[in-house]
């Protein structure tokens, strides 16, 4: 913070002593307690010429610097220096801080008006600040030609707020903040303060306790298990703007989207955001899937969460490198044609004592009533989804993500627990909305608003909802009176269908509706089928290892699951690892197994042969529209073999935008099933095979549906070899 070489400025004549502080305005100053540090300390024209005071705890003398002249201050007690000098108008000034070692020549921060704006104030009281980052935090910037940072936060209940940081060494007394009124934001532009430097807010409580908070807001952190926010700006420059250009070009729904989800830390442990860069995209390239779907990354302190318990929901975990560095990784990925999705979790968030639970001294981001706060499942908090500027705080997050770091959608994390007042709760534990209802009102409007507003600030970003219940209207326009999303989870489908196929086929029979009841509802909603993480944790076994019979079984089993999933309505989700078969429950230490497809391993071949099909089946979804164009139209899709119980077959007809079909069929049963016929539309002429999971490189038997070359159909039937064990695609001969 030092300006320039002060080894020998001329000194001033003595000054006339200042009045001393009121004595309450004195404690409350030094306390942290007050609201308007600026009123004492700084210039202040006074009968005589100009007051001048300053806070510098452990400073040995403090002059204040005038053209060269030194005029020195007088020590009151308590690291307060004043005097009165005889200057008729305030003039340009810098402080003389003497300190046992040194002296430094220092900007006054008490002489610059608030770096905040009316407008801004205004957005913020209204709850309607669609970048409120810009707002609120550490933002770097020149103010009144002085390089440094302003500092801003939201602390409506505190007597006052003090910054501290690595450059106060942790005490916030020198550096008090005003209060701009009836916003509750707190103030104070610091110059000198950049880029790197470590920073927290001293909070007083209105109960008279003070205590340390990392910013709510804060773009960047110290790396877990230290907790301290960090100044920080943006430099990238981004190369992405074909990408941005063209992403919304055709709507989600009505577009390719299959999604590979992925746990960043631990996809390959110990790459950084820049490692992943060169190594990410050209392998999610390879394999053929559209977007990858990012599990949280927004700042967490315990890594085995996996992100879903945010304390820092401004700055990407800084585990695997900078703000700037994940940026990067955005950046590659759009270069390389692949969208990304991001987990976003607005439902709760936890206790940490120097986090946002209660953050001012009171409930802040949590409701007052304590056991609505409480979040039963998670021993976490929820949101006040009623507070204006609670909503706010996460609207603006959810712009943030998708402005400052590209992104292209939001996954938003359990979405069900936000909608219901008795979610996991007994009764007693709960209490009915204004209508007497379950429903969450609150929660209802704030997703509305966010979907509402990235929907309208940013072109081509979708929102998905992870929601478990049959709530209606989740992606129903807002103006319609849904919420909004673009795009939502399928639980009931991903649930229905593991349950059938973990059966034993002799018993599939029993269960035969549950792989064809999605269709009941399939058109209700704009649905992503997921195969999430969440199916390969906690007991549930991996996806190859929930299939019966031996080795061969569990794995053609696999495989004709995959296609079944490919070929149904909706868009596709698959967790990584299972793309190539892997057999262990995912570990966030250890991530995929990728050992399992070395040279070296006995039962390679068998992995690729599955992370083959997935390729396959990635790359026959982008080429046949009919697999994605018409998920959201009933006319899109019919039956064409729904009842066989007996057989475990199913299979259907999906249709293009233009009306061309591709004809889909499981064999879930382990026997072959020869001269199979099903009933095809008059009108194709002959039929061939598109891909086939018994094909021998996917590890399957080889067995085809028919011979080689063209498949005609005779009096509307089409005669097939079904494989054991199989999902096969077939298409019209062009």
């Amino acid at each position: 913070m030092a300006l320039r070489d002060t080894s020998r400025p001329e000194t001033a004549g003595p000054a006339a002593a200042a009045a001393a502080l009121d004595a309450a305005d004195r404690d409350r100053l030094l306390g942290g307690a007050h609201h308007d540090p600026h009123a004492l300390l700084g210039a202040h024209p006074v009968r005589g010429g100009t007051l001048f005071r300053a806070l510098r705890p452990h400073a040995r003398a403090v002059s204040v610097l005038v053209d060269g002249m030194r005029n020195p201050l007088v020590s009151e007690g308590g690291g307060l220096f004043s005097a009165v000098l005889p200057y008729p108008r305030i003039p340009a000034y810098t402080l003389l801080v003497t300190y046992d070692e040194d002296e430094r020549e220092v900007h006054d921060p008490y002489r610059f008006l608030p770096a905040l704006g009316e407008l801004d104030l205004h957005l913020i009281r209204e709850g309607r600040h669609e970048q409120l980052w810009r707002a609120l935090g550490a933002e770097p910037m020149v103010h009144q030609g002085v390089a440094g940072t302003r500092f801003t936060v939201w602390a409506p209940n505190a007597q006052g707020v003090r910054v501290a940081g690595d450059f106060t060494y942790w005490d916030g007394t020198q550096y008090p903040m005003r209060s701009l009124g009836a916003s509750g934001v707190w103030e104070l532009f610091l110059p000198g303060i950049g880029e790197g430097d470590r920073y927290k807010f001293e909070i007083t409580s209105r109960h008279g306790h003070r205590f340390l908070k990392a910013d709510p807001m804060a773009r960047c952190t110290e790396v877990p298990p230290d907790t301290a926010s960090v100044v920080t700006a943006s430099h990238h420059q981004w190369g992405d703007g074909q990408w941005m250009a063209h992403r919304g070009d055709t709507p989600v729904h009505e577009a390719p989207f299959s999604v590979y989800e992925v746990h960043l830390p631990s996809w390959r442990p110990g790459l950084t955001y820049r490692q992943l860069a060169d190594e990410l995209p050209a392998y999610v390239k390879e394999m053929g899937f559209t977007h990858v779907e990012l599990m949280p990354v927004a700042g967490h302190p315990f890594s085995g969460s996996w992100g879903y318990q945010v304390t820092s929901y401004y700055a990407p975990t800084p585990r695997l490198g900078s703000p700037d560095d994940f940026r990067y990784l955005v950046d590659r990925l759009h270069q390389a044609g692949i969208g990304v999705i991001v987990d976003w979790v607005p439902a709760h968030f936890p206790k940490d004592d120097w986090a946002l639970a209660r953050f001012d001294g009171d409930p802040l981001y949590e409701p007052g009533n304590a056991a609505r706060a409480e979040h039963p499942d998670w021993g976490t908090y929820e949101f006040d989804y009623g507070r204006t500027e609670v909503r706010n705080f996460l609207v603006a997050n959810a712009v943030y993500w998708c402005e400052e770091f590209h992104v292209d959608g939001l996954r938003v994390d359990a979405v069900a627990s936000m909608l219901y007042l008795d979610y996991s709760r007994d009764s007693g534990q709960w209490e009915p909305n204004v209508f007497g209802g379950r429903e969450d009102l609150d929660a209802v409007a704030f997703l509305q608003e966010m979907n509402a507003t990235v929907y309208r600030r940013c072109p081509g970003v979708v929102t998905i909802a992870e929601e478990s219940t049959a709530w209606d209207g989740v992606t129903r326009p807002t103006d319609a009176g849904g919420l909004g999303f673009g795009l939502k989870w399928n639980m009931g489908w991903m649930h229905d269908s593991l349950q059938y196929i973990q059966k034993e086929p002799v018993h599939r029979k029993y269960h035969h509706h549950e792989m064809t009841f999605s269709m009941v509802y399939a058109y209700s909603e704009n649905y992503v089928l997921p195969i999430s993480h969440d199916e390969v944790v906690h007991g549930k076994r991996a996806l190859v290892s929930k299939m019966p019979g031996d080795w061969w079984q569990r794995r053609a089993n696999h495989r004709a699951y995959l296609g079944f999933m490919w070929a149904h309505p909706g868009k596709q989700l698959l967790f990584m690892g299972q793309e190539f078969a892997q057999g262990a429950e995912w570990s966030e230490a250890q991530g995929p197994e990728w050992w399992l497809l070395d040279d070296g391993y006995h039962s390679a071949g068998d992995h690729r042969g599955v992370q083959a099909l997935v390729r396959d089946l990635n790359a026959l979804y982008r080429a046949r529209p009919a697999l994605w164009q018409r998920d959201t139209d009933p006319g899109g899709f019919r039956w064409v073999l729904c009842d066989a119980a007996e057989d475990n077959v199913f299979a259907f007809l999906r249709f293009a935008a233009d009306g061309s079909p591709l004809l889909a069929v499981s064999n879930f049963s382990p026997v072959v099933r020869h001269d199979y016929r099903l009933g095809v539309p008059r009108e194709v002429p002959a039929w061939q095979e598109e891909l086939n999971t018994d094909d021998a490189r996917y590890g399957g038997g080889g067995v085809a549906v028919g011979p080689p070359g063209a498949l005609k159909p005779a009096d509307g039937s089409l005669a097939l070899t079904l494989p054991p064990l199989a999902t096969v695609f077939l298409a019209p001969v062009p």
